[in-house]
């Protein structure tokens, strides 16, 4: 995805999503078949609804009408980042201590790079988090910039 395009989006959202008290957890541009997609993904503290998507929408349509910066036909679509939500922040990882949550590394830790379990701490950048052995409980510590990718994780 084009990071101009991105960053664009980003700013002309700033402005729509304060005045609706929204947070904004990601942009993507990406093409899937032969369509392009503009994908917002939005939230807040009790969760986004039908609405909260529907004004996002007119709103960024509109601005992205006034403004103009992808040149090729796009699809617009703004949504809830769902229940297993994407951790992009620092912010993100500090609100989901006490959650499960399912992370990747860049490099393998304890022969891993996957892990999957109950954050239970994230200070002095580093993920703590409990996961289960077979039966057995541990603790994993993670370094904040060895995480390739984290989640929220639904566990059954």
């Amino acid at each position: 995805m084009s990071s101009n395009i991105r960053e664009t989006t980003e700013e002309l959202l700033t402005p729509i999503l304060a005045d609706l008290s929204l947070e904004l957890v990601d942009v993507e541009f990406k093409k899937e078949g032969k369509n392009w997609y503009l994908r917002v993904y939005i939230d807040k503290e009790d969760g986004v609804d039908l609405d909260d998507c529907t004004a996002v929408s007119e709103q960024l349509s509109e601005a992205l009408d006034k403004q103009d910066p992808i040149e090729q036909a796009y699809y617009l679509e703004v949504s809830s980042p769902g229940a297993e939500r994407p951790l992009k922040k620092e912010k993100d990882l500090l609100r989901a201590v006490g959650k499960n949550v399912h992370v990747t590394t860049y490099a393998p830790i304890d022969d891993e790079k996957v892990f999957e379990g109950k954050l239970v701490e994230f200070s002095d950048n580093i993920l703590k988090i409990e996961i289960k052995v077979k039966t057995r409980k541990k603790i994993v510590e993670i370094p904040y910039d060895k995480v390739a990718k984290a989640r929220l994780a639904v566990i059954f």
